[in-house]
């Protein structure tokens, strides 16, 4: 399975690489991907989600989850959940190895997301985003 490059549009230092297997299944409706966080990166930007929720395994490698202001050490075996309007959070690969976990999230046709951290909001509609001061 191919994997994708991306850095997240608010931080530069959360390169991701991205296997996108719920895509290769079939689903429409959830996002499933297998990420790969080097050494030193972050997962995105410190977020929230209004609507969707996302959940997340960790499947190897050390690190930090940073929620709501709190930092979690967080390994092989952890499972992390994020219910909608749920406390803000990102993952932090603080160990000397790669992170990698399963995370999965809904497809929302419309989705509101607060940065926190930047005083942002992003507003989702399809294909179209229009970001806001919080």
């Amino acid at each position: 399975m191919s994997v994708t490059r991306s850095v997240h549009t608010l931080n530069p230092n959360a390169i991701r690489l991205r296997k996108r297997v719920g895509d290769a299944v079939g689903l429409t409706q959830l996002g499933a991907h297998i990420i790969t966080i080097m050494p030193g990166h972050e997962s995105s930007e410190y977020h929230r989600h209004l609507y969707e929720e996302e959940c997340v395994y960790i499947l190897s490698g050390d690190g930090e989850a940073l929620i709501d202001e709190q930092r979690y050490s967080i390994g092989a075996g952890d499972f992390l959940g994020f219910p909608r309007k749920g406390p803000a959070h990102v993952l932090i690969n603080t160990g000397n190895d790669p992170l990698v976990f399963f995370v999965v999230g809904q497809r929302l046709e419309q989705d509101v997301c607060d940065y926190p951290h930047k005083k942002v909001r992003l507003y989702t509609a399809g294909e179209d985003e229009a970001y806001t001061e919080l």
